[in-house]
């Protein structure tokens, strides 16, 4: 992991997943955009395992972890099998002022493709949603550590505890508070019904910016 091998030290933060969602706070009502729906009935815990399962109609989930903090480091362990590329899955750091897109977005982890053989990084700034943009290869249907490291001077994304994007604008950065969200986001494109999607979690770690 990026925190074992930068040495972030003790996070002030984690979730293993061994007691359900109680930490979370988790999404009911229209799905992302207004389409499909995000239902608490689309999470299930076992194992140790969280999983969100997106639905042949679009109904799917999105968990929140606040309140958050300004600046530090997020990590989680990731798997998403072999899904339909209507469902993507997502990493975020989202405003905890609720102030999109003035409040900014940073997604650490987008996995589109269907195949789930790459990711993408975005980071959203400004009352226009300008972005920035970041991919890398990745068999995403094994596990993986990802991780975000938000400080005054960057930005930067790690897969396994290798860093693969950084920006260092600083007219990208979030002007608050940010916390961390797991999310599989349906994106329909029309033509029927899609096919059954996953996105498992099996940790989640928030570090302070500073290590202890």
């Amino acid at each position: 992991s990026a925190a074992a091998a930068l040495g972030w030290g003790t996070p002030n933060r984690a979730e293993n997943f061994t007691d359900g969602t109680g930490q979370w706070s988790l999404y009911n009502g229209a799905g992302h955009d207004g389409r499909g729906r995000r239902s608490p009935s689309a999470v299930s815990v076992a194992n140790g395992v969280m999983t969100i399962t997106g639905t042949p109609d679009g109904t799917t989930e999105g968990l929140a972890w606040g309140p958050g903090q300004r600046y530090g480091r997020w990590e989680a362990r990731v798997r998403v099998p072999t899904g339909d590329p209507t469902y993507h899955a997502v990493l975020l750091l989202w405003p905890d002022a609720e102030n999109w897109p003035v409040g900014g977005e940073i997604d650490f982890m987008e996995i589109a493709s269907g195949a789930r053989q790459s990711a993408d990084m975005f980071v959203h700034y400004g009352a226009d949603n300008a972005q920035r943009h970041g991919t890398v290869r990745v068999d995403a249907t094994q596990w993986h550590d990802w991780a975000v490291d938000w400080t005054p001077q960057g930005i930067t994304g790690y897969v396994d505890g290798r860093a693969w994007y950084r920006t260092t604008d600083a007219a990208v950065q979030p002007p608050g508070p940010m916390h961390l969200s797991v999310q599989l986001d349906w994106f329909p494109a029309g033509g029927g019904a899609a096919q059954p999607s996953q996105l498992q979690v099996r940790w989640v770690r928030q570090y302070p910016a500073t290590a202890a």
